[in-house]
């Protein structure tokens, strides 16, 4: 492979999203020369109307890459968990782990921005029409078309955090056959700080802290999300009172937006001088806010091992052989943890809602239990090591 004209890298992170410039970030302070890539234009998070849901550790993450900003986020103090139409409840404190927060509530273009101004001393090319990989025994040579202009860039290592795994070999793939509608309400009275997580038969409603509003996460069979997309403001309104029986009242709403989901794990995170993280390694759904957070742990923990292990070769096999070796338990776990919840309370068989009723109490009732619970959404597996 001819590298005699190219750009030189150590590590090339295709994918300038939050996990992308958090990896950047992480990376920036070590030995390695790292370049980003990304296929749109440059600040095109300005524009995305997300809200990202960020765990403690998440936060303690952000902080040690110096990117946290505690004013941009809406702190969740208390998690309300309960199911429609059965008995059984509880709720998560955050003043029973001694933290400030059990997690924050953020826009994404909001976090986006603050990793952005901690990435500008790092190269990046944006605008990415094409990006085409040619996989060598020492490097990767990456070719880069913008418009006219073609650039190459021989890379130890290339990440890729943009995306999610395609329909592809080695990539699995689970279509929950439901869709997220998501908007913001106004509820009266205020929040104060609490989030709510409904399970309902046809899917979980989530309604997160976000400045004064909720952040609504309600996922839905495609033809009850069309219907409630499409339902006028009033309309919408009610039937979100409606799922919690006069317990929350909500004013005003924000349009609303809706996309489906799957579950696709991809089954290796490296392949020869490549490595995945983030929604292009795996993409969870929606219910407890776990996906971006283990994605941030993907970023992290490659930064950690690289800086650890891979001396003058980023892509060293053995170095990316321990990562993926490393990043097993949390990744098995965050899939199962979601995957679980969701085809336990979609449904509404009456065995199966006694038993949540039974379980939503035990949690309840028994500290220890709900702790191992909380403790697992706030850190990943590293609350059990």
């Amino acid at each position: 492979m001819k590298t005699d004209n190219s750009e030189q890298a150590d590590v090339a992170i295709i994918g300038a999203g939050p996990v992308g410039m958090a990896l950047a970030k992480a990376l920036a302070e070590g030995p390695f020369r790292v370049l980003l890539v990304d296929s749109r234009r440059r600040r095109a998070w300005e524009s995305d109307p997300r809200a990202l849901a960020l765990s403690h550790g998440s936060r303690q993450i952000l902080e040690q890459v110096g990117v946290w900003n505690s004013d941009a986020g809406t702190a969740i103090h208390s998690i309300h968990v309960s199911q429609r139409g059965g008995f059984g409840r509880t709720v998560i404190e955050a003043s029973d782990y001694d933290l400030p927060a059990l997690g924050y509530v953020m826009r994404y273009r909001d976090l986006a921005a603050g990793l952005y101004a901690g990435v500008e001393s790092i190269d990046l090319i944006d605008d990415c029409r094409r990006i085409e990989l040619t996989i060598g025994s020492r490097a990767v040579e990456i070719r880069l078309s913008r418009g006219e202009e073609t650039r190459l860039v021989a890379a130890r290592l290339v990440v890729h955090a943009e995306g999610s795994p395609a329909s592809e070999a080695g990539v699995r793939v689970f279509d929950y056959r439901q869709h997220a509608v998501v908007a913001e309400v106004r509820p009266v009275p205020g929040h104060a700080n609490r989030a709510w997580e409904r399970f309902t038969p046809d899917g979980p409603l989530a309604l997160l802290p976000l400045g004064d509003d909720y952040s609504v996460v309600f996922s839905l069979p495609p033809d009850q999300a069309k219907r409630l997309q499409d339902l006028a403001e009033d309309g919408f309104l009610a039937a979100l009172r409606a799922q919690f029986g006069g317990r929350l009242d909500f004013v005003t709403s924000s349009a609303r937006a809706s996309f489906p989901l799957a579950l696709r794990i991809r089954r290796q995170l490296t392949a020869p001088r490549q490595v995945w993280v983030g929604n292009a390694a795996q993409s969870l759904h929606p219910v407890s806010g776990q996906g971006f957070n283990l994605g941030l742990r993907d970023a992290w923990e490659l930064a950690e091992a690289l800086c650890r292990g891979a001396g003058d070769d980023a892509g060293a096999a053995p170095t990316l052989a321990a990562y993926a070796r490393r990043r097993d338990l949390d990744r098995r776990g965050g899939m199962a943890f979601t995957d679980g919840i969701v085809r336990l309370f979609s449904n509404d068989l009456a065995a199966l809602r006694l038993a949540r009723g039974f379980g939503l109490q035990a949690l309840d009732i028994f500290p220890p239990l709900r702790h191992f619970i909380a403790r697992r959404m706030i850190w990943g597996a590293r609350a059990w090591l």
